[in-house]
């Protein structure tokens, strides 16, 4: 949990200025649905990146 919480930091949260509450709610769980969990290997899954 916490390499995740360094990943998300350092890739989404500290590259971004968010004007609110509501984007950077928004901001951070495209984040995590749209790239992080489609596009890191998982080891669950064999490190199959696809």
């Amino acid at each position: 949990m916490e390499a995740f919480h360094a990943i998300l930091k350092k890739e989404a949260i500290y590259q971004t200025n968010y004007i609110n509450y509501e984007q950077a709610k928004l901001s951070l769980f495209e984040y995590i649905e749209k790239w992080y969990n489609r596009n890191r290997i998982h080891g669950n899954i064999g490190y199959n990146p696809f």
